[in-house]
């Protein structure tokens, strides 16, 4: 059995999702998954800070194997929001390598066409597609959960594939 966290990277909520993949297996089961709300109004120091404290006992409590985290992306419009997102992934490999815990980054593309088969889905596509593979109630909310589930199924999935 191999655990997965899938986190979605924010300086206001970081979704989270848990996977655990069965031995002979190819489908991960969804565990738990929700969102590390982060005081916006508080300095940046304070929000990195109260991110790594909340990781650090979400990966005590589920003591995942490895951990996948979407990659940075940079659009040239809004380069001050991928140094703020940068900080945020920051601590979060950090708070890995505390752990001891293996590193995937995955490209948010990947992962919206492993779960929805289009690379540049919608928030609600994503959103739809992993309310409908892990058989939930309604979609994961906010979209930040949902994009945290699919990077910990896209990642379950590829470590699976790779035992074949």
């Amino acid at each position: 059995m191999q655990r997965v966290l899938g986190i979605d990277p924010g300086l206001r909520n970081t979704g989270y999702g848990v996977v655990d993949l069965a031995d002979n297996v190819l489908e991960p089961s969804l565990i738990e998954a929700g969102v590390l709300i982060l005081d916006h109004k508080k300095s940046l120091e304070h929000r990195l800070d109260q991110l790594h404290r909340d990781l650090d006992a979400l990966i005590d409590e589920h003591q995942p194997h490895c951990l996948a985290v979407e990659k940075l992306y940079a659009h040239y419009r809004h380069p001050s929001t991928a140094i703020l997102m940068a900080h945020a992934r920051g601590v979060i490999l950090l708070c890995a390598r505390q752990h001891a815990l293996d590193v995937d980054h995955l490209p948010s593309t990947e992962v919206k066409k492993a779960v929805t088969g289009y690379g540049h889905a919608s928030k609600l596509q994503v959103q739809l597609a992993v309310q409908s593979q892990c058989r939930l109630d309604q979609p994961p909310s906010p979209p930040d959960v949902a994009d945290a589930i699919a990077i910990a199924l896209t990642h379950a999935r590829r470590l699976a594939t790779q035992r074949l």
